[in-house]
């Protein structure tokens, strides 16, 4: 899967969350999921739960705590697929 690829699957995942229209507009590997598209605590562990089937993988709690940007969690969904 290619980069631009993911970011397409994970703004696909994050739209409903969103409390930011502008900076999901923007969305690159820059983007905060909390600072930027405002989403809050209780939705990002909603967001983890839907990459988690997205993509059909585990995500541990460790990888959890740090899957607060676009591009942790291209890292972390990237790791989780060539361990498959």
């Amino acid at each position: 899967m290619t980069k631009d690829q993911l970011i397409a699957k994970l703004k696909t995942i994050v739209e409903p969350y969103i409390q930011d229209e502008t900076a999901f507009v923007n969305l690159s590997e820059d983007t905060d999921f909390i600072n930027d598209l405002k989403i809050n605590s209780a939705n990002l562990v909603d967001v983890v739960l839907d990459v988690e089937d997205e993509f059909d993988i585990r995500i541990e709690n460790e990888d959890m705590e740090k899957m607060i940007s676009v591009k942790a969690a291209m890292a972390i969904v990237n790791e989780k697929l060539e361990a498959k």
